[in-house]
């Protein structure tokens, strides 16, 4: 069904905690990981609204940018803003990604402990959140960067700037264990990328994401190029 973005972000919402209520009935949580970037937030207001088991919910970033708390470039504000803000979550089931640490690498690694002590041993994420750039990247995993190609690290930092920031990302070894992949793609922009990500094109960093627990939701100016659903 094609559909604008508002509508394709309640989708992806209500997807969520459907989601989270089948995840607390198994295993008595819920862990997900949601990206940074304009669109999730249509979609994490849309999720504040559902019917969801808030007290065993931990929210984990996908991503985030290497820049100084409450700056505008980080994830995080919008994140609370949109999610912790509107939904009955304690701070500190909102798990910030260490961007401030003056060690990025070691923050890298306790985040990865964090993702164990929660998520299990190696962490199987419940639900991961993904966008998609025009680039065709994903998470931070970039064109072209040294992160594409780490295999033993479940977070690890950018090697380069992108748009002018560091960054710190799960990489593919933990996408790769996530009990189910969520893509939200909107935006014209988004088409012809969208177009090879569903074909499995895997120069695209998001065409290298597995796709066997991989669901899409997205509007239909990102779907333009991309056939039907």
């Amino acid at each position: 069904m094609q559909t604008d973005a508002a509508a394709a972000a309640a989708r992806a919402g209500a997807r969520i905690a459907a989601a989270a209520r089948a995840a607390a009935n198994a295993r008595g949580r819920f862990a997900f990981a949601v990206s940074g970037g304009r669109t999730p937030s249509q979609m994490l207001r849309a999720l504040a609204d559902e019917d969801v088991p808030w007290a065993l919910v931990h929210v984990f970033q996908v991503d985030e940018r290497v820049a100084p708390a409450g700056d505008p470039d980080r994830n995080l504000g919008e994140l609370r803003e949109s999610l912790l803000s509107r939904a009955p979550l304690a701070p500190d089931q909102i798990h910030a990604m260490p961007v401030e640490s003056a060690d990025l690498e070691a923050g890298a690694a306790e985040y990865a402990a964090e993702l164990r002590k929660l998520a299990g041993d190696p962490p199987e994420v419940d639900l991961v959140h993904l966008g998609l750039g025009a680039d065709g990247h994903t998470a931070s995993l970039v064109p072209g960067d040294p992160v594409l190609d780490v295999t033993a690290r479940d977070v690890a930092v950018t090697g380069g700037e992108y748009q002018g920031r560091r960054r710190m990302t799960l990489t593919y070894p933990l996408l790769a264990r996530a009990r189910e992949i969520l893509w939200l793609v909107t935006g014209a922009e988004k088409a012809p990328a969208l177009a090879r990500l569903r074909a499995g094109d895997p120069s695209l960093p998001g065409g290298r994401v597995r796709r066997d627990r991989a669901w899409l939701v997205a509007d239909q100016a990102a779907m333009a190029a991309g056939g039907g659903p």
